[in-house]
Protein backbone atom coordinates (compact mmCIF):
# COMPACT_ATOMS: atom_id res chain seq x y z
CA UNK A 1 0.00 0.00 0.00
CA UNK A 2 2.62 2.70 1.14
CA UNK A 3 4.82 1.56 -1.98
CA UNK A 4 1.52 2.41 -4.13
CA UNK A 5 1.15 5.87 -2.80
CA UNK A 6 4.96 6.83 -3.43
CA UNK A 7 4.46 5.69 -6.93
CA UNK A 8 1.80 8.02 -7.08
CA UNK A 9 2.82 10.59 -5.71
CA UNK A 10 6.33 10.47 -8.15
CA UNK A 11 3.68 10.05 -11.76
CA UNK A 12 2.02 12.93 -10.05
CA UNK A 13 5.35 14.73 -9.53
CA UNK A 14 6.74 13.81 -12.80
CA UNK A 15 3.19 15.13 -14.35
CA UNK A 16 3.04 18.60 -12.52
CA UNK A 17 6.78 19.17 -13.34
CA UNK A 18 6.98 21.88 -16.06
CA UNK A 19 8.12 20.65 -19.36
CA UNK A 20 10.60 22.70 -21.17
CA UNK A 21 10.09 24.01 -24.21
CA UNK A 22 12.07 24.40 -27.25
CA UNK A 23 12.65 27.84 -28.82
CA UNK A 24 12.22 28.21 -31.92
CA UNK A 25 13.22 31.08 -34.85
CA UNK A 26 13.08 32.64 -38.01
CA UNK A 27 15.65 34.31 -40.18
CA UNK A 28 12.96 36.98 -40.11
CA UNK A 29 11.99 36.61 -36.50
CA UNK A 30 16.34 36.84 -35.77
CA UNK A 31 16.48 40.22 -38.29
CA UNK A 32 13.75 41.84 -37.09
CA UNK A 33 15.68 41.62 -32.99
CA UNK A 34 18.78 42.98 -34.50
CA UNK A 35 17.51 46.44 -34.24
CA UNK A 36 17.90 49.75 -36.98
CA UNK A 37 21.30 48.58 -38.18
CA UNK A 38 19.67 45.66 -39.92
CA UNK A 39 17.53 48.12 -42.34
CA UNK A 40 20.85 49.78 -43.19
CA UNK A 41 22.58 45.83 -43.84
CA UNK A 42 19.37 45.32 -45.89
CA UNK A 43 19.41 48.34 -48.21
CA UNK A 44 23.65 47.35 -48.40
CA UNK A 45 22.27 43.71 -49.85
CA UNK A 46 20.02 45.15 -52.18
CA UNK A 47 22.74 48.16 -53.83
CA UNK A 48 25.01 44.94 -53.28
CA UNK A 49 22.54 42.82 -55.61
CA UNK A 50 21.84 45.37 -57.90
CA UNK A 51 25.87 46.36 -58.70
CA UNK A 52 26.47 42.81 -59.00
CA UNK A 53 23.54 41.93 -61.22
CA UNK A 54 23.89 45.01 -63.61
CA UNK A 55 27.79 44.40 -63.81
CA UNK A 56 27.24 40.93 -64.61
CA UNK A 57 25.25 41.79 -67.86
CA UNK A 58 26.80 44.20 -68.57
CA UNK A 59 30.43 42.18 -69.16
CA UNK A 60 28.16 39.67 -70.58
CA UNK A 61 27.55 41.93 -73.45
CA UNK A 62 30.91 43.37 -73.51
CA UNK A 63 32.86 38.88 -73.96
CA UNK A 64 30.60 38.27 -76.84
CA UNK A 65 33.24 38.45 -79.50
CA UNK A 66 33.18 36.69 -82.72
CA UNK A 67 35.81 35.01 -83.40
CA UNK A 68 35.94 35.92 -87.09
CA UNK A 69 36.05 39.94 -86.21
CA UNK A 70 39.39 40.75 -87.14
CA UNK A 71 40.07 38.10 -89.90
CA UNK A 72 36.37 40.07 -91.34
CA UNK A 73 37.71 43.25 -90.69
CA UNK A 74 41.69 42.39 -92.40
CA UNK A 75 39.77 41.23 -95.55
CA UNK A 76 37.81 44.62 -95.85
CA UNK A 77 40.73 46.30 -95.17
CA UNK A 78 43.01 44.32 -97.66
CA UNK A 79 39.90 45.00 -100.16
CA UNK A 80 39.51 48.96 -99.76
CA UNK A 81 36.33 48.89 -97.96
CA UNK A 82 37.03 50.37 -95.10
CA UNK A 83 33.07 51.83 -94.50
CA UNK A 84 32.23 48.57 -94.77
CA UNK A 85 34.58 47.29 -92.12
CA UNK A 86 33.03 50.54 -90.22
CA UNK A 87 29.45 49.25 -90.69
CA UNK A 88 30.65 45.62 -89.36
CA UNK A 89 31.93 47.10 -85.95
CA UNK A 90 28.50 48.82 -84.93
CA UNK A 91 26.96 46.12 -85.18
CA UNK A 92 28.77 44.67 -82.45
CA UNK A 93 27.75 45.79 -78.60
CA UNK A 94 30.78 45.58 -77.21
CA UNK A 95 34.25 47.14 -76.66
CA UNK A 96 36.50 45.50 -78.70
CA UNK A 97 34.59 46.24 -81.73
CA UNK A 98 34.21 50.03 -80.18
CA UNK A 99 37.51 50.54 -80.49
CA UNK A 100 38.28 48.63 -83.39
CA UNK A 101 36.09 50.94 -85.27
CA UNK A 102 38.07 54.05 -83.45
CA UNK A 103 41.00 53.12 -85.17
CA UNK A 104 39.64 52.89 -88.53
CA UNK A 105 38.21 56.07 -88.27
CA UNK A 106 41.94 57.20 -87.87
CA UNK A 107 42.28 55.56 -91.04
CA UNK A 108 44.63 57.65 -93.48
CA UNK A 109 46.67 59.00 -90.38
CA UNK A 110 50.32 58.01 -88.93
CA UNK A 111 50.06 54.25 -87.37
CA UNK A 112 50.91 56.25 -83.90
CA UNK A 113 48.01 58.57 -84.14
CA UNK A 114 45.74 55.15 -84.50
CA UNK A 115 47.44 53.68 -81.80
CA UNK A 116 46.75 56.35 -79.75
CA UNK A 117 42.94 56.55 -80.33
CA UNK A 118 42.59 52.67 -80.02
CA UNK A 119 44.23 52.61 -76.34
CA UNK A 120 42.81 55.89 -74.94
CA UNK A 121 39.28 54.10 -76.37
CA UNK A 122 40.42 50.80 -74.56
CA UNK A 123 41.08 52.63 -71.40
CA UNK A 124 37.62 54.46 -71.43
CA UNK A 125 35.84 50.61 -72.29
CA UNK A 126 37.89 49.26 -69.41
CA UNK A 127 36.59 52.09 -66.96
CA UNK A 128 33.05 52.20 -68.18
CA UNK A 129 33.24 48.29 -66.77
CA UNK A 130 34.50 49.00 -63.93
CA UNK A 131 32.33 51.59 -62.69
CA UNK A 132 30.43 50.56 -59.75
CA UNK A 133 32.95 48.13 -58.71
CA UNK A 134 34.36 50.45 -55.92
CA UNK A 135 31.24 51.01 -54.25
CA UNK A 136 31.02 47.30 -54.13
CA UNK A 137 34.17 46.64 -52.63
CA UNK A 138 33.15 49.51 -49.99
CA UNK A 139 30.55 47.61 -48.91
CA UNK A 140 31.95 44.04 -48.54
CA UNK A 141 34.64 45.94 -46.24
CA UNK A 142 31.72 48.45 -44.56
CA UNK A 143 29.09 45.86 -44.15
CA UNK A 144 31.13 43.61 -41.58
CA UNK A 145 32.16 46.96 -39.50
CA UNK A 146 28.38 47.89 -39.48
CA UNK A 147 27.05 44.83 -38.03
CA UNK A 148 30.29 44.66 -35.09
CA UNK A 149 28.82 48.54 -34.07
CA UNK A 150 25.53 47.05 -33.93
CA UNK A 151 27.04 43.98 -31.93
CA UNK A 152 29.04 46.94 -29.05
CA UNK A 153 26.11 49.10 -29.44
CA UNK A 154 23.98 45.68 -28.21
CA UNK A 155 26.44 44.96 -25.03
CA UNK A 156 26.57 48.78 -24.10
CA UNK A 157 22.57 48.71 -23.59
CA UNK A 158 23.05 45.04 -22.33
CA UNK A 159 25.31 45.92 -19.37
CA UNK A 160 23.44 48.91 -18.91
CA UNK A 161 20.22 47.43 -18.39
CA UNK A 162 22.46 45.25 -15.98
CA UNK A 163 23.66 48.00 -14.09
CA UNK A 164 20.01 49.52 -13.32
CA UNK A 165 18.46 46.02 -12.37
CA UNK A 166 20.69 46.63 -9.24
CA UNK A 167 20.27 43.16 -7.13
CA UNK A 168 17.81 42.12 -9.21
CA UNK A 169 20.45 40.99 -12.10
CA UNK A 170 18.94 38.10 -14.21
CA UNK A 171 21.23 36.08 -16.73
CA UNK A 172 18.43 36.54 -19.26
CA UNK A 173 19.07 40.16 -19.33
CA UNK A 174 22.30 39.50 -20.29
CA UNK A 175 21.97 36.63 -22.66
CA UNK A 176 19.30 38.23 -24.21
CA UNK A 177 21.28 41.51 -24.80
CA UNK A 178 23.78 39.64 -26.32
CA UNK A 179 21.92 37.34 -28.48
CA UNK A 180 19.78 40.33 -30.10
CA UNK A 181 23.53 42.03 -30.35
CA UNK A 182 25.32 39.40 -32.17
CA UNK A 183 22.48 39.37 -35.10
CA UNK A 184 24.00 42.10 -36.20
CA UNK A 185 27.47 40.60 -36.52
CA UNK A 186 26.20 37.15 -38.74
CA UNK A 187 24.23 40.34 -40.66
CA UNK A 188 26.99 42.38 -41.26
CA UNK A 189 29.38 38.93 -42.32
CA UNK A 190 26.46 37.65 -44.39
CA UNK A 191 26.71 40.52 -46.47
CA UNK A 192 30.16 41.64 -46.41
CA UNK A 193 31.34 37.85 -47.49
CA UNK A 194 28.63 38.32 -50.58
CA UNK A 195 29.97 41.37 -51.16
CA UNK A 196 33.16 40.49 -51.45
CA UNK A 197 33.16 37.11 -53.40
CA UNK A 198 31.22 38.93 -55.78
CA UNK A 199 33.23 41.72 -56.64
CA UNK A 200 36.20 39.42 -57.01
CA UNK A 201 34.30 37.59 -59.97
CA UNK A 202 33.21 40.78 -61.72
CA UNK A 203 36.77 41.69 -61.19
CA UNK A 204 38.01 38.27 -63.07
CA UNK A 205 35.47 38.61 -65.71
CA UNK A 206 36.55 42.83 -66.47
CA UNK A 207 40.55 40.65 -67.14
CA UNK A 208 39.28 38.43 -69.37
CA UNK A 209 37.68 41.05 -71.40
CA UNK A 210 40.23 43.32 -71.20
CA UNK A 211 42.47 40.38 -72.39
CA UNK A 212 40.69 40.18 -75.32
CA UNK A 213 40.78 43.47 -76.08
CA UNK A 214 44.28 44.19 -76.02
CA UNK A 215 44.37 40.81 -78.49
CA UNK A 216 41.94 42.41 -80.66
CA UNK A 217 44.05 46.16 -80.47
CA UNK A 218 47.65 43.73 -81.52
CA UNK A 219 45.76 42.18 -84.41
CA UNK A 220 44.28 45.13 -85.73
CA UNK A 221 47.19 47.07 -85.68
CA UNK A 222 49.57 43.66 -87.31
CA UNK A 223 46.65 44.44 -90.36
CA UNK A 224 47.54 48.13 -90.51
CA UNK A 225 50.65 46.81 -90.91
CA UNK A 226 50.58 44.62 -93.28
CA UNK A 227 52.19 45.32 -97.13
CA UNK A 228 48.96 45.39 -98.08
CA UNK A 229 47.38 48.10 -95.89
CA UNK A 230 50.17 50.20 -97.18
CA UNK A 231 48.13 52.20 -99.30
CA UNK A 232 45.64 53.00 -96.63
CA UNK A 233 48.08 53.94 -93.74
CA UNK A 234 49.63 57.53 -94.02
CA UNK A 235 53.51 56.65 -92.59
CA UNK A 236 55.21 58.43 -90.05
CA UNK A 237 56.06 61.67 -89.90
Amino acid sequence: MLLTLLQADTLDAVQAAPVPQEMSYSLIDMAMKGGWLMLVLLILSVIAIYIFGKKLVQIGRASKVDRNFIDDIRDYIHDGKTKSAITLCSKYDNPTARLVEKGLERIGRPLSDIQTAVENTGNLEVARLEKGLPFLAAIAGGAPMIGFLGTVMGMVRAFFNMANAGNNIDITLLSGGIYEAMITTVGGLVVGILAYFGYNYLTSRISDVVFTMENATIGFMDVLNDPESAAIVKPEE
